[in-house]
């Protein structure tokens, strides 16, 4: 393939992921700091919302993945050639990295001042609760309820099955319910808002290494150490990385062998219905 294309590719998604990121952890930071977004609802809301923006951006470049979990599904599938792979996570990190590290720049003063006035050291366990506008914990301090890892993990490999599961369904020629291109990217959307309200009270519904692990770091750099890591197992890598991987490659797994076939039955069902009606049709016609 010529190398413009890797290059268009690289640069759609990382514009993408930076788009994505940006406004998405952007609405966590107002909301923690200023109070500015009320529940739940709204942050996931706006997340589906930034996840819309930026497939509008960048898929005229790119196939408008922004996400390593859906970028390994789409090769499992077939749908895309192993080859980009490299180029995909690549900027998918970098575009994740430089938003999370727009975001800081933005927000540090605000962020320092409310550390300030609630005590929080920066790199103790405590600021963990403004780390966390950055990357996912699933253990938290001060929380009323602790998360297992090993519910964290199933939460983060379900969350991103459904929302892979969504992805390929939303797409695929197969299914004639499929929404228009115009009217797709919303939809994807609204399938990342609906992920997020059902698995962030448990794991802040990470469901994009991308997501997660450039804006991670970007808080391991400025203070937060060692603390910018849920655990000293290695756990943010499980969870926060493999899981959601783990879970777009099954969901890739399931709809190819499973719902894809079914799908191309009842397309090829309907196709005969019509052929036979027509030809009827036909017969009728002939014979007048």
């Amino acid at each position: 393939m010529n190398s413009y294309f890797y290059k268009d590719e690289f640069l759609g998604e990382f514009i993408g992921t930076f788009f994505l990121v940006l406004f998405g952890l952007g609405a966590i930071c107002a909301s923690t700091i200023f109070g500015s977004h009320s529940g739940l609802f709204q942050v996931a809301l706006l997340w589906g919302v930034a996840v819309t923006i930026a497939v509008y951006v960048g898929r005229h470049l790119c196939n408008a993945h922004y996400n390593p979990a859906v970028s390994v599904a789409m090769v499992v599938s077939g749908r895309m050639d192993a080859k980009k792979l490299p180029t995909y996570l690549l900027s998918q990190f970098l575009g994740g990295f430089v938003g999370a590290l727009m975001v800081y720049i933005l927000f540090n003063p605000s962020i320092v001042a409310f550390e300030a006035s609630n005590g929080i050291v920066r790199g103790s366990f405590e600021s963990v609760t403004t780390a966390k506008m950055f990357g996912e914990f699933y253990v938290q301090p001060g929380a009323t309820s602790q998360v297992s890892f090993g519910l964290a993990m199933f939460a983060e490999v379900f969350g991103t099955f459904m929302l892979v599961l969504t992805l390929f369904l939303l797409t695929d020629s197969a299914n004639v319910a499929r929404p228009n291109d115009q009217l797709g990217p919303l939809l994807v959307g609204l399938a990342v808002t609906s992920v997020i309200c059902l698995i962030a009270p448990l794991t802040q519904a990470c469901i994009n290494p991308a997501r997660d692990l450039g804006p991670r770091v970007v808080t391991m750099i400025f203070g937060w150490g060692k603390n910018a890591f849920p655990d000293s197992q290695g756990g943010f890598i499980w969870i926060y990385v493999l899981a959601p991987i783990l879970g777009g490659g099954l969901a890739a797994v399931a709809f190819s062998k499973v719902i894809e076939p079914a799908l191309n039955r009842r397309s090829k069902l309907q196709e005969n219905e019509l052929k036979d009606i027509l030809d009827e049709k036909s017969s009728i016609e002939i014979a007048e």
